[in-house]
């Protein structure tokens, strides 16, 4: 398919980093193949993830179609952009089609990218993950890839104004190992799996991250920041969806 929108895109956002000399580390890009479908799961702290989880396949000179809500491609700005790059809308009322949509490029060996947690990380831990990762990649037969970004928060995250002209900010990417399931598997089973690397991948970008002051409001509670609790922050998700069932029925 050609590519108009994307590769500029990439240009002017390495621009703007070098400019806001962002301190960008990625490790294990060798993991992402240089041919054939993938898919990419990462964890979601950031509004921004979706550009910074790309970047780790930019060494294996691939682009990678994100999977993102529907609302985002809605948008008279960013909608243009996305369709123009060729991300993947999803429906939460259709999921289905979206999921058709994401075997499609895998089987045309594109590499899809897919936030599992289907929400931003207000404790900045992997929250619970579905299995829908496990699936596509069984499904299209293709290696899973875990992803962990650590950095992107302090930019633009859920509940905190935006800081995207925030300068010297350092950047972490760590691609995992690929888990290659296959029909027959336990889907939950693989599913468990992918989040425990996940989660092994974040916690080494957290604990190797650089000047890191004390109290932090982007660093989890766990590693003496004070973002709030996986309990608290599901309370918070709980709420956030409440108030918005309750506006989409007004």
């Amino acid at each position: 398919m050609a590519e108009i929108v994307y590769p500029p895109v990439i240009g002017a956002l390495l621009t703007a980093f070098r400019a806001l000399d962002l301190k960008i580390r990625i490790e294990g890009a060798e993991r992402i193949p240089r041919t054939g479908g993938a898919v990419l799961a990462s964890n979601h702290i950031s509004y921004l993830d979706f550009i910074f989880a790309g970047l780790a396949a930019r060494p294996a000179g691939r682009l990678v179609r994100f999977m993102a809500k529907k609302e985002v491609f809605d948008h008279r700005i960013s909608g243009p952009l996305m369709r123009g790059m060729h991300h993947i809308p999803v429906d939460r009322a259709a999921g289905a089609a979206a999921f058709g949509a994401a075997l499609k490029a895998l089987k045309a060996d594109e590499v899809v990218g897919v936030f599992a947690e289907a929400t931003i990380s207000r404790s900045f831990t992997v929250k619970e993950i579905k299995n829908g990762a496990v699936r596509m990649a069984v499904s299209a037969k293709v290696p899973l890839i875990p992803v962990a970004l650590w950095g992107t928060q302090r930019l633009w995250t859920k509940g905190r104004p935006r800081r995207l002209l925030q300068r010297h900010v350092p950047i972490t990417i760590l691609v995992g190992e690929p888990l290659h399931p296959k029909r027959g598997d336990d889907y939950d089973a693989a599913t468990d799996e992918l989040h425990a690397r996940m989660t092994a991948l974040l916690d080494r970008a957290q604990r190797t991250y650089p000047e890191i002051p004390p109290g932090a409001w982007w660093q989890p509670r766990h590693l003496g920041g004070c973002a709030p609790t996986p309990e608290e922050a599901a309370a918070m998700d709980a709420a956030e969806a409440e108030a918005r069932a309750v506006r989409d029925k007004s």
